[in-house]
C-alpha cells in the first residue's frame, strides 16, 4: 500500500501510517510531472498547493483509491469526479478550526489596534502615539459568516472577550452557545466585524458590492476562509470609501500571487494563508490524515 504525501504532513502522520504498515512517499512530485506518477499509488495526500483535476485521477485509476485533503476545503481536488470515478475524497475538518479561529481574532486585534502601522513606524524612528487611538472589542458585535467548526470556535472566543455574537449559516439551525442565529442581511447590518467562514461560491462571491452597501459604516472584514468569499474589487472601493475601517485578509483569489492592492493597502492586514499554519494544527492534520486513510482500507 504505497501513499503518495505530495505537499508534505507531520512527523507524526507519517509515523502512524508507517507503523500501520503503509510505504510512505514524501518526495514532491511537481504538478507537471504528477499525472504520468500518480497511477503508482493507492492514495495521494495533498493540501493546498497540489491540483488534484481530472487528468491526475484519470492517470491514478484503476490504482488510485483514494485523494485525502490535509485541511479543509477541498476546492482544489475535483472531488466530484473523483467520487464518480471510485475514487474516496476525504479531508481533515476538525483539525485546523482552532487555528484558523484564532488567526481571524489576531486579524481583529492587529486592525483594531493598529498593530502593523505602528509597528512599521516605529521601526522606521517614528512615535505616533496620537495618531493609533483604537478600539477595543469587548462590547463589540461579532458577525460571524458560516457557524461550522471554525465559525462556532471564533464566536466561542469572541464571547469570553465579551464581544455580542450574531450568525448567518444557512446549514446550521443551533449552535449551543450564546449566539444569536439571524439572517445575512441581519448580520451585515448590525455587526461591528464580520468574519467570513463559508466556503466560496461558485458564481458570486458572499459579500459583494450589494452586501458592502448594506453593512455598518465603518466595519472591519475578515476573511480566513477563501479566496474569492469577499469580492476584492468591491472591498477596495469600500475600504476607500470608508464604508469598511479595516479588513484582514489570510486568503487571496491567484494564490500565490495575491491583489498587490489590498495587499499594500493602509487599511489592511495580511497574511500568506497561514491560518493552519501552527505546530499543534499541523500535527493534528497529520494524525487525522493517517487516521483516515486507516479507517478507509485498514492496518495493512
Amino acid at each position: 500500500m504505497r501513499v503518495l504525501v505530495n505537499d508534505g504532513l507531520s512527523d507524526g502522520g507519517i509515523k502512524k501510517l508507517r507503523d500501520a504498515g503503509y510505504e510512505v512517499i514524501t518526495d514532491n512530485i511537481p504538478q507537471a510531472d504528477l499525472s504520468s506518477k500518480i497511477g503508482e499509488f493507492e492514495a495521494l495526500v495533498v493540501r493546498s498547493a497540489t491540483k488534484v483535476r481530472q487528468d491526475i485521477i484519470d492517470s491514478g485509476i484503476p490504482r488510485l483509491k483514494a485523494v485525502v485533503r490535509g485541511g479543509v476545503g477541498i476546492d482544489n481536488i475535483d472531488h466530484v469526479y473523483a467520487e464518480s470515478k471510485g475514487v474516496k475524497v476525504m479531508n481533515t475538518p476538525a483539525a485546523s478550526s482552532p487555528s484558523v479561529a484564532e488567526l481571524a481574532l489576531a486579524h481583529m486585534f492587529a486592525l483594531s489596534r493598529f498593530i502593523v502601522p505602528a509597528n512599521l513606524t516605529m521601526r522606521q524612528g517614528e512615535w505616533n502615539k496620537k495618531q493609533y487611538k483604537g478600539v477595543e472589542l469587548a462590547g463589540k458585535i461579532l458577525g460571524v459568516m458560516g457557524i461550522g467548526r471554525i465559525g462556532l470556535a471564533l464566536a466561542t472566543k469572541a464571547l469570553a472577550l465579551g464581544m455580542k455574537v450574531v450568525a448567518f449559516d444557512p446549514y446550521v439551525k443551533s449552535v449551543g452557545i450564546d449566539a444569536t442565529l439571524t439572517t445575512k442581511e441581519d448580520v451585515l447590518k448590525s455587526a461591528d466585524y464580520i468574519s467570513m467562514h463559508m466556503p466560496a461560491q461558485k458564481d458570486t462571491p458572499v459579500i459583494g458590492k450589494d452586501e458592502f452597501a448594506q453593512v455598518k459604516k465603518g466595519v472591519y472584514i475578515i476573511n480566513c476562509a477563501r479566496g474569492g468569499v469577499v469580492d476584492e474589487e468591491a472591498l477596495l472601493l469600500a475600504l476607500d470609501s470608508g464604508q469598511v475601517a479595516g479588513a484582514g485578509i489570510d486568503v487571496f483569489i491567484g494564490e500565490p500571487s495575491p491583489n498587490e492592492k489590498l495587499t499594500n493597502h493602509a487599511r489592511v492586514s495580511v497574511t500568506p494563508h497561514i491560518g493552519a499554519s501552527t505546530v499543534e494544527a499541523q500535527n493534528r492534520i497529520g494524525i487525522e490524515v493517517a487516521d483516515r486513510l486507516i479507517d478507509f482500507f485498514g492496518q495493512k
